[in-house]
């Protein structure tokens, strides 16, 4: 939905961070195939046309073309940006399933350092339920997060059901806010299946909530989620 995304960028410039999957930069159709719409294939250079007062960071996971992105809006203080790996499927290819990634950054707002952790699932053409890849991957991300210092906060496509074990791990010393504030879906009119949960976002328990929300806007066959902290 490339230009209702582009508008959804346009009318949301008070948000101090974006957190996208999904995400081109550079990509060419010998890379990503020929049926790919061009407007997909830069997005990443698109949306940082948009928005011209943010720093947008972006972190590969599949040939160097497609994968994460977080864009910061100028002012906000950003310690560190980086990126670690939470699944390696090396080179097979197939059912959706490539190597994960997870794209962080820190920023200090003022009163304490918050890291905002950036993911897209692992999606193995199986539904959104446990495998072992999927625990393995969820042992990975809890990790890295029981190492941050500070406050945390994981968002993204998790691909992921909401009484997995996958998720659970996750939800271990973190409050997961789709339960929280009882969700009942994630997904836009575009989605046509019958499960509604992919999205997810957890916070760290010292995390003051000032709002927190699933937005309407048909961006995409997933629906954007809303935090103010």
């Amino acid at each position: 939905m490339y230009d209702p995304l582009m508008d959804f960028f346009k009318k949301h410039k008070d948000v101090d961070i974006f957190c996208l999957q999904e995400i081109y930069k550079d990509a060419t159709k010998d890379k990503v195939g020929e049926e790919w719409q061009d407007d997909a294939l830069n997005l990443f250079s698109d949306i940082q046309g948009v928005l011209t007062s943010y720093k947008g960071y972006f972190r590969p996971a599949v040939d160097g073309c497609y994968g994460l992105a977080v864009f910061i809006k100028d002012g906000v203080d950003l310690i560190e940006e980086g990126d670690v790996t939470i699944y390696d499927v090396g080179q097979y290819r197939g059912g959706g399933n490539h190597s994960r990634n997870l794209q962080y950054v820190k920023v200090d707002n003022g009163e304490k350092l918050v890291t905002i952790a950036n993911v897209h699932g692992l999606w193995n053409g199986k539904g959104k339920t446990d495998a072992p890849e999927r625990i393995d991957q969820s042992q990975a991300i809890k990790q890295f997060l029981d190492k941050v210092e500070g406050e945390k906060i994981l968002c993204g496509d998790l691909n992921l059901l909401p009484d997995t074990n996958s998720l659970k791990i996750l939800e271990e010393d973190m409050i997961n806010l789709v339960k929280e504030h009882k969700i009942t879906s994630t997904r836009s009119g575009l989605y046509k299946k019958s499960e509604k949960f992919a999205d997810y976002i957890l916070v760290s328990p010292n995390i003051e909530i000032k709002n927190f929300k699933v937005l309407e806007d048909e961006v995409s066959d997933h629906l954007p989620l809303l935090l103010e902290f």
